[in-house]
């Protein structure tokens, strides 16, 4: 039987096709539970030795930065239990935060794909809409899909701009502060202590959705981490190169799996050609069935859910995946009028430039 990488080999690459894509479509066109996914790293698996082929390494994290009340208080485990993982050549509780992007983030004043079809007060409320009908979800048997189940992404703080893949000052909403406290206490643990969250990018994928091959360079300061949490069913998520000809690596990404990109992988290509139903043949990952202790700290940002709520939760999570980004988009310590004041002064300096170009002198190149 033809191994995994000679099918990829054997793949015959559409004209004007990259190395990125040709990978991209493999991944799309694989089948569950066959040799086509075993090139995937499963870092729910991985140790150094185990895949080194793999370039997996054990990384270290900055333990001392994040106390265990602080990341009790977020819904996560603490520090010393934490695993990290690092890839050679990329220098860089569940229940309450499924809730949260479901019932509270896709609510206004936040925006939602579903705005540009619908008027204001349908999008209000998508969960209230929707409860009753993924409640009662058969997966077996045809309905209508709910509103929620037509959701595709959501944008929180400044909101991201698809047409011309801007921020701006004007378009903004306060940021949920307990997505930022979560997002503080991971980035700290990776070495980043002034970490802002300042936009969010939540995606729901259905199992036959894809994220194309994309770069995340909108925000203004790439020196800060990219954030990303997966929640539901599992991906496999492809990192690239700086350009496409670079041909990625595949790994999963599976409930609760935290990804930071930072440094040199901050500005990679990356892509999910791939949802794919849990692997061991239940519903949904066996860590969605723990919840939060009945016992919480004071002044914990993570809240029980309830037996009602999380029935809507786990049946929409049955075929689907939730993943929250987060990131700081202004460089810390900086406004937007001073970016304002940078661009503008930027934009007449090459204006001055333009309209005195046949003033500016030659450069003799073998001086």
């Amino acid at each position: 039987m033809m191994g995994t990488m000679g099918k990829m080999a054997a793949l015959v690459a559409e004209p004007s096709e990259d190395a990125f894509r040709k990978l991209f479509r493999f991944y799309r066109q694989s089948r569950p539970g066959t040799a086509d996914l075993g090139e995937v790293i499963d870092f729910t698996r991985a140790s150094p030795a185990r895949d080194s082929g793999h370039k997996v390494f054990r990384s270290p994290l900055s333990v001392s930065l994040v106390s265990e009340q602080d990341t009790y208080r977020a819904g996560l485990q603490p520090v010393n239990k934490w695993k990290a993982y690092g890839l050679e050549g990329y220098p860089g509780y569940q229940r309450h935060w499924v809730k949260q992007c479901l019932k509270l983030y896709s609510r206004k004043p936040n925006v939602c794909n579903l705005d540009k079809h619908m008027v204001a007060e349908e999008t209000q409320d998508l969960w209230g809409q929707s409860q009753e009908l993924l409640r009662n979800k058969d997966v077996s048997k045809k309905r209508p899909r709910s509103l929620l189940e037509k959701l595709r992404w959501v944008t929180l703080g400044y909101h991201y701009n698809w047409d011309n893949k801007t921020y701006s000052a004007d378009h903004y909403t306060p940021f949920p502060p307990d997505l930022a406290y979560l997002s503080k206490q991971v980035a700290a643990a990776c070495g980043f202590q002034d970490f802002q969250a300042e936009a969010g990018i939540l995606n729901y994928y259905r199992l036959d959705s894809t994220l194309g091959i994309h770069v995340d360079r909108s925000e203004l300061d790439h020196t800060k981490p990219l954030l990303s949490f997966s929640f539901g069913q599992s991906a496999i998520f492809l990192l690239g190169g700086l350009k496409r000809d670079e041909a990625p690596t595949a790994m999963f990404m599976h409930s609760g799996d935290i990804m930071v990109m930072s440094g040199f992988s901050r500005l990679l290509n990356h892509a999910v050609p791939r949802v794919l139903p849990n692997f061991d043949g239940t519903s949904l990952p066996r860590c969605l069935e723990v919840p939060l202790p009945d016992s919480l700290p004071a002044g914990s940002v993570a809240e029980p859910c309830s037996v009602e709520d999380w029935q809507v939760c786990a049946n929409y999570l049955q075929t689907a995946r939730v993943n929250m980004t987060v990131r700081q988009v202004l460089a810390t310590g900086r406004d937007w009028e001073e970016k304002e004041k940078e661009t503008t002064s930027e934009s007449s300096r090459h204006l001055d430039d333009k309209n005195h170009e046949t003033k500016r002198p030659r450069m003799n190149p073998n001086s």
